[in-house]
């Protein structure tokens, strides 16, 4: 058997989030994510390479994985991020590949945004 091009690659993330409207538009007007919605309790986004999901539930709880965002103007996605309601948890810092800032979204899941420039 041979294995399809999806197989062991990350495919979807999910947020459990408070407010699905309010996810919208930050993720919308900082990335310019598209949406589907499935009812009033799910939504689904898509950055044109990978596709998740806000889902309304349980409390929402911080941790898990970091979802790392590429950017190629690393200073403008930063401001982006800011002036969609995000805040800035570690500004830009250099790492060996690039350099690269953590935020946190309206609900408080921490993502990070690099760069290779």
């Amino acid at each position: 058997m041979t294995q399809s091009g999806r197989d062991k690659r990350i495919n979807y993330i999910e947020f459990n989030v408070s407010d699905i409207g309010r996810m919208r538009a930050f993720y919308g007007e900082a990335f310019g994510w598209t949406f589907k919605d499935y009812g009033p309790d799910y939504c689904e986004f898509s950055d044109g390479n990978l596709n998740g999901g806000f889902a309304v539930g349980d409390e929402v709880k911080l941790g898990g994985p970091l979802v790392i965002l590429f950017s190629d103007d690393l200073t403008d996605t930063l401001t982006r991020v800011e002036s969609a309601g995000g805040t800035i948890v570690k500004p830009i810092f250099d790492f060996p590949g690039g350099r690269r800032f953590h935020f946190t979204d309206p609900d408080g899941y921490e993502l990070a945004v690099w760069s290779d420039k």
